[in-house]
């Protein structure tokens, strides 16, 4: 049984559909990566998920560990042990990193692979030597950090990751790469990207999403790295 699945969901932005019966499904431990053009309904997807953009009514189910989440409040699918990092990182800029990391902490369903604030720091020493300092005045990459410490905080079964590498300088990135490296196995997670690099390397499984949130295409990294004629008609690459 996946940890997840979203079957036929719908989402709105006023108006606009965004998603129109969108279906994807992540297994228990694996790394799914979504990739896709820019306005697809990728970010879409994932706070849909989470429960910040509730989809339609009318159609659409979303499950995670066989529990049916859909109409669920975002708080409330948190504390069943999926945890968010948005795009942009949206950390909490007149908290300090330590407030950040405590206010969103929360108990393990599990006696191992507890998070607490030491085992962030063991995994992001640099958030450690600014623990003490306000997140609105440190770097992207910091803050990048900080989102993941923030989400991992929730002590998910399940992360939701929206663009980690977006926007950030080659030697942090390739931090958040080890970092990504080190979570896979430990829990399982829906990744959306840009960086092909970064979702050949880091997934299990990639769905390609094209127009109001269908799946175009479905394989493995190694099936995508050698159809270069897919990567150029959905990724333009």
């Amino acid at each position: 049984m996946p940890i997840l699945s979203a079957e036929g969901v719908h989402s709105y932005y006023d108006t606009a559909q965004i998603l129109e019966g969108t279906s994807i499904h992540v297994d228990e431990g694996e790394v799914l990566v979504l990739l896709g053009r820019n306005g697809m309904g990728k970010t879409t997807l994932v706070r849909t998920i989470a429960g910040i953009a509730p989809p339609d009514q009318r159609a659409g189910k979303v499950t995670f560990m066989g529990e049916d989440i859909t109409n669920l409040q975002s708080y409330e699918i948190a504390r069943l042990g999926i945890g968010y990092c948005p795009q942009g990182r949206h950390v909490f800029g007149s908290l300090t990193v330590d407030e950040n990391l405590v206010v969103t902490a929360r108990d393990s369903r599990s006696a191992d692979g507890h998070w607490d604030l030491d085992r962030v720091y063991t995994m992001f020493p640099r958030l450690g030597e600014r623990r003490a300092s306000y997140a609105r005045s440190l770097s992207g990459g910091e803050q990048q950090m900080l989102a993941i410490g923030r989400a991992l905080m929730t002590n998910p079964s399940l992360m939701l990751m929206d663009e980690p590498s977006e926007g950030l300088a080659p030697i942090v990135l390739g931090v958040i790469r080890d970092t990504l490296a080190e979570l896979k196995g430990v829990l399982s997670i829906l990744l959306v990207e840009q960086n092909l690099g970064l979702a050949l390397a880091l997934g299990d499984r990639i769905n390609i999403m094209a127009d109001h949130g269908s799946i175009v295409w479905e394989g493995t990294p190694a099936e995508l790295q050698n159809s270069p004629d897919v990567q150029h008609k959905f990724l333009g690459v």
